[in-house]
């Protein structure tokens, strides 16, 4: 069973981060495993894809642009 994502699942797999970041993450109804499927995504995307692992889709995929934005801001931090 998926672990539904808090604030503070947010903060276990990303560490501290904003409220802003937080909330938005949370509201997408997504889960803990699949925030850190998105994590894993953005930090070793082409290790992923040599696995023949499948580009991301739907929850993992809305989280990943999210991350994106939020990193390409400089606004990862709390």
């Amino acid at each position: 069973m998926a672990t539904p994502l808090t604030r503070e699942a947010v903060n276990r797999v990303l560490g501290p981060v904003g409220n802003t970041l937080s909330a938005e993450l949370v509201a997408t109804g997504a889960s803990a495993e699949e925030l850190q499927e998105a994590h894993a995504w953005l930090h070793s995307d082409e290790a992923l894809i040599n696995e023949g692992r499948p580009l991301p889709t739907g929850r993992v995929a809305e989280l990943l642009d999210i991350l994106k934005g939020y990193e390409e801001s400089e606004e990862m931090e709390p």
